[in-house]
Parts: C-alpha cells; sequence; structure tokens
C-alpha cells in the first residue's frame, strides 16, 4: 500500500505508467496502441486505438462468475413495487431492449434520447444504447416542454424512450404530455417513441405510427441474443446536457474506455467497492451522479446496484436506513441536501435500523458544511467522504482516497486532488498559484484525465471558448468556483466565481457567509445571494430555514433573532459579511435533485423574473420568498 501522495504524483508525473496499468481494470476485445494522445490541446484521447464496450464490462463479463448475484435491485416506495434482477436476468432484460432498439433501426453512433422516471426500464435503455453502439442521452424526467426540445434538437434522435408519468413525494409528473409538447416545439423530432405504460396516467394519449409500447415491444422480442459492438475508445458514450451560460445547453459529451476506466479505478481505490458488495446512490438518472454511480460503475466492478424512485422522508424519515439494513448496503452515495433534510428528522428513524454494513458515505452535489458533516457522520459512526465534481469531469475532483491511504476527515472539506488531476488554484488577476489560506479559482492543468468529457457534443470551439479561456496566460480547465486549500493541504470550496458578492470592493463567496451562518446552533440551512446595491455595488441577503421556529413568535423575537445570526457572521467574517437581512421561511426553493435555485432567490429579490422553474420540487418556497421580500 503506498501513500495517497506517492499515487497521485504517479498518476501525474507517469500518466502512460499509471493509467496504462488502469487500464487493466476492464475487459478490451482489442489492445490499446497507445495510452493517451495529447497532440491537439485541450483535446486528450485515452486508450487510442483500444476497443471495448460499456455494456459488456458491466454484465457480460460477470455471467460466469456473478450470473445468479443480483445486479440491479429497483424499489420504488412510491408504487410500493420492488423487484430485483440477477446479473443474467439483466443481461437478458437489456438484450431485449437493445433488440427493440435495433429493429427500430437504431445502430452505432446513432442517438436516443431517454426520458424516464427512476425504473428499473431507464437502467435497460442506458445500458442496450451502450450494447449496440447507441449514444444514449438522458434527460432529467419532468423537464419543462421547451427544455426538452432543446435536447431533441441538439441530440436529432432517432429514438426516444419514455413512460407515460413518474411520481414524487405521491404526485404524478405526467412525463408523456411533456414529451409531446416537446416534439411538437422540436424542428429534429424523433422517428419513434418508445413508451412503458405505468398505468400512473389513464388518460395518456398515444400518437398512432409513432408512439410504440414497450411491454408490446418486449414481448416480441424475449430470447434475443445482440452481440456486443466494440468501440474504439474515443468513440462517444453518451451526451449529458449542463447549463450553459449563454442559455443554450451544452452536450457534455463522454468516451467509452476512459469513461470505464476511471469508473472502474474510482471504485477501487474511492469508494472500495468490492465484488459481491452493495452500492445504493440515491440520485437521479438524469444527473452525472446517476449515470456513474447508479447506473455503470458498480456493474462495472460486480456489485449489486439499487435504483430507488422515491424521496428521502417517505413513507418515513427511516426509508433510506431501512433500505441500507435489508440489502446489507455497504457504499452509500448521497448530498449534502437529502443529509440536512434528515437531520431536520427524529433521529429515532436512524436509530432504528442495523446499518453495520455501511464502511462509508459519499457526499457530493454542492458544497458540505461542518454541521452536516459532523451530524452524520456521529450519526452513523463511519467515515463520512465529501466530493467535489462537475457534470463535466464525470467522477470525483476532490475526495479523500481511502482505497489508497486513510488520511483524516477534515469536516467540510472534499479533503484532496483525487488521482490523474493536476489541480491547481488561481489567482484570477494573472493565473498565479494561490498560497496556502488564499482563496483562488480552481483550476485542472490539461490534460484532464480518463472519464472527463471529450468535448461539447458537435462543438468542439464550444468546449475550448467556455472550458479554457479564462486565464489569457496559460491554458487551464476553469471550474469556475473559488477554493482556498489550509496549511495542511486540505480544499475547501467556497462556491461559484459567479455567485462571487463585490460588497464596496470585497469579494465575498455566498458559500462563505452561508457557512458562517450556518455555525448558528437555531439554522437548519441557508441560501445567501447577492442582490444589486446602489451604495455597495451588491449586499447579501439571507434566506434561513429554523430548527426551532418557536425563537420567533412574535415580531420581537423575529427581530432579535436576526440580530443573533447578523452577529454570527460578525464573529466569523467580520461586518463586511453581513446580510443585509435575514428572512426566515420553512422552505428553501429547490429542484427535484436537491440543487438550490440561487438564481431564482436573487431574481425575485431584485424585482426581476424568476426564470425556468419546470424542475422545482415546491413552487411554494418560492412564494415565501415572495412573501418574506415583501414584507408579509
Amino acid at each position: 500500500m503506498t501513500s495517497y501522495k506517492a499515487f497521485h504524483a504517479r498518476s501525474i508525473e507517469d500518466r502512460n505508467g499509471f493509467w496504462g496499468e488502469m487500464a487493466g481494470l476492464i475487459d478490451w476485445n482489442k489492445p490499446f496502441s497507445k495510452v493517451l494522445d495529447y497532440s491537439r490541446p485541450p483535446f486528450a484521447k485515452w486508450y487510442v486505438g483500444g476497443e471495448t464496450n460499456l455494456c459488456h464490462n458491466a454484465i457480460d463479463r460477470h455471467l460466469g462468475v456473478r450470473g445468479e448475484q443480483k445486479a440491479l435491485v429497483y424499489i420504488s416506495t412510491e408504487t410500493g413495487e420492488e423487484t430485483s434482477y440477477t446479473y443474467r436476468q439483466l443481461h437478458a432484460e437489456v438484450n431485449r431492449c437493445a433488440a427493440i432498439l435495433a429493429g427500430l433501426g437504431v445502430g452505432k453512433g446513432d442517438r436516443v434520447i431517454i426520458y424516464m422516471p427512476m425504473i428499473a426500464e431507464a437502467a435497460f435503455a442506458m445500458l442496450a444504447c451502450a450494447r449496440i453502439g447507441a449514444i444514449h442521452s438522458v434527460v432529467f424526467g419532468g423537464f419543462a416542454a421547451a427544455s426538452l426540445a432543446t435536447r431533441i434538437d441538439d441530440a436529432r434522435p432517432k429514438v426516444m424512450i419514455s413512460a407515460d408519468a413518474g411520481m414524487r413525494a405521491g404526485r404524478a409528473i405526467h412525463y408523456k404530455q411533456l414529451l409531446d409538447e416537446a416534439i411538437d416545439l422540436a424542428k429534429f423530432p424523433p422517428q419513434k417513441v418508445v413508451l412503458v405504460n405505468r398505468g400512473i396516467d389513464k388518460g395518456m394519449q398515444v400518437v398512432a405510427g409513432r408512439d410504440l409500447d414497450y411491454a408490446r415491444l418486449r414481448s416480441q422480442n424475449m430470447n434475443p441474443q445482440i452481440p456486443v459492438t466494440w468501440l474504439e475508445s474515443n468513440e462517444p458514450s453518451y451526451i449529458l446536457y449542463t447549463s450553459g451560460t449563454t442559455g443554450k445547453p451544452k452536450g457534455v459529451q463522454r468516451d467509452v474506455g476512459g469513461h470505464a476506466v476511471a469508473l472502474a479505478a474510482s471504485m477501487k481505490y474511492l469508494y472500495c467497492g468490492e465484488p459481491g458488495g452493495t452500492m445504493f446512490t440515491t440520485s437521479d438518472i438524469g444527473w452525472v451522479v446517476g449515470h456513474s454511480y447508479i447506473v455503470y460503475a458498480p456493474l462495472l466492478v460486480g456489485m449489486t446496484t439499487i435504483m430507488y424512485e422515491g424521496v428521502p422522508i417517505r413513507p418515513d424519515p427511516g426509508i433510506w436506513w431501512k433500505i441500507v439494513s435489508e440489502n446489507e448496503v455497504s457504499v452509500m452515495f448521497s448530498s449534502p441536501t437529502a443529509i440536512r433534510v434528515l437531520k431536520k428528522q427524529d433521529q429515532s428513524y436512524l436509530r432504528k435500523y442495523d446499518v453495520s454494513s455501511l464502511k462509508h458515505l459519499f457526499l457530493a452535489g454542492e458544497p458540505l458544511d461542518e454541521t452536516t458533516h459532523g451530524w452524520i457522520a456521529d450519526a452513523l459512526g463511519v467515515p463520512v467522504i465529501d466530493h467535489y465534481w462537475q457534470t463535466e469531469t464525470g467522477w470525483p475532483i476532490l475526495t479523500a482516497v481511502p482505497g489508497v491511504e486513510k488520511t483524516p476527515i477534515k469536516l467540510g472539506s472534499p479533503s484532496f486532488p483525487a488521482f490523474g488531476y493536476d489541480l491547481r488554484l488561481l489567482r484570477e488577476t494573472d493565473a498565479s498559484e494561490a498560497e496556502a489560506e488564499e482563496k483562488g479559482v480552481v483550476a485542472i492543468v490539461p490534460p484532464l484525465p480518463p472519464g472527463c468529457m471529450s468535448t461539447v457534443w458537435g462543438d468542439d470551439q464550444r468546449f475550448i471558448d467556455t472550458y479554457f479561456t479564462t486565464f489569457s496566460a496559460r491554458m487551464v480547465y476553469t471550474t469556475f468556483d473559488w477554493g482556498i486549500r489550509d496549511k495542511d493541504g486540505y480544499y475547501f470550496i467556497l462556491g461559484r466565481t459567479d455567485d462571487v458578492i463585490n460588497v464596496a470592493g470585497h469579494r465575498l463567496g455566498t458559500r462563505e457567509i452561508e457557512e458562517a451562518i450556518q455555525t448558528h446552533t437555531n439554522v437548519a440551512e441557508v441560501a445567501v445571494v447577492g442582490v444589486a446595491d446602489q451604495l455597495k455595488g451588491q449586499m447579501p441577503l439571507a434566506f434561513a430555514v429554523l430548527k426551532d421556529v418557536s425563537k420567533i413568535a412574535t415580531p420581537q423575537l423575529r427581530a432579535a433573532h436576526e440580530q443573533e445570526i447578523m452577529a454570527t457572521v460578525d464573529a466569523k467574517l467580520g461586518a463586511i459579511g453581513r446580510p443585509s437581512r435575514v428572512h426566515f421561511i420553512t422552505l428553501l426553493p429547490k429542484t427535484r435533485s436537491g440543487k438550490l435555485l440561487r438564481r431564482s432567490i436573487q431574481a425575485l429579490a431584485e424585482g426581476r423574473d424568476a426564470g425556468d422553474l419546470t424542475t422545482i420540487e415546491d413552487p411554494g418556497a418560492l412564494e415565501q420568498i415572495r412573501a418574506a421580500l415583501a414584507g408579509k
């Protein structure tokens, strides 16, 4: 066992040797001739000439050894359904779906948009695309019609796969209606739409000649043997859209070989995932975490993966720990937002279940505050490892690496750069390197490691312009996040560079102020936004969810509590970080995946339109923001 520092250093200083060895974690149909081709910066090609296939590596290669082991466990607390599939059964279902797609003329390089709820068929569809060399683009279920239409026109799918509806917190989300509207808006609509009819939308309209029933097509393809389509390592495996500053979403394009190797390596060295173990990732397949750590990575290493449709507090706040206990989950992956939700519930729900099978809990999605980090680590009694990464990278940038060395955990810190990432903190003025305890822009010196995006779908120039031109002095990949490194080498993420508040010439990250407010003992959650101010340019404005609302039961108590929280910020950051107001609400506006709608909050505070709210979890949260701003 080597040290983390030596392991990381080798991954940077001897890329060919390091990543050449990591390639042995997956099967290759044809060996690669070159580990890395970086002849055209910033475009990196990994495992040049090698041929492999994600579906083969996720399913087929395990059939001989663990064919009867559970591969996928599907649990829906929305419908009460629970179904498990062995590797052999999953292989059969994926072959059936692959036969359906092939029968509709889908082949290598064709795009398939998957617009589905968290149901097993969504995983079948992703793996079926990988099997036949088609490029899948999973769009988060429930995206508005206009947003879906934009993605249709960019990807130009031959086929779309969807469902009548999804369920969340007992409410139906009618996918088919949204899909029909999107296809009407699209310039390049698909030829066929395959629909999983769950029986939720009783009035679902079917378009004759275009819409096809998944169950009927499956019954016609019960025993197909669809051969794997071997792909050159750098051919695209999928497109996943992420927000663009121009309003047009960017299609993050992922390769095949580098993607498979990076995920397999991360499972071994970051997650300590072992064949036969079980991984429970609470994300959605519409987001990158769901791609990487629900569908592909656990299966690549021969684990059982859990796919969950539901929320963390329904039917009660113990549901996740019940799943951990009953399935002997060894690796769990969730988000800080979800843990903060659970922190507000009765802790007896957590203590009710035996979670001794759990080795680690990993959290990612937004910065993790120290209070929440400490609470869940104490509650579970296992290491809780914070991660920092992006849709663009596909796997963690900053993390502890317990499979190499069990380094001490610092609360609120995602620890160190993952192997393969030549990470720097750069001063925004001249791209020089920041010192310890000095804030800088989190940047990566290319080439990006395997598994990261290879380009923007259909737009190489946008890839360069978006990610590699922030600094004129040097070509580096910019994350657009502020970070700081302490004297011990631990990193902390302070928030987006475009979430910076400029108060009378002082630049403050919203995250820094939120961290300060979060230390107040009665604050459960908080969001801080920068609001235009005629005198100072911008001023921070805070919206806090309290643990005990009785402490603001009267106007006098409310005012006193607000002053108390401001004094907490003064003590942590100085008066310059003090919010102009602290508004008290019971719910922060978030997307259904738990992302805070900062820009919508800021827009309302500045009297502007709140923007696209189609993915909001609860519209009532924004109404609370409006009421608070109006002084109601």
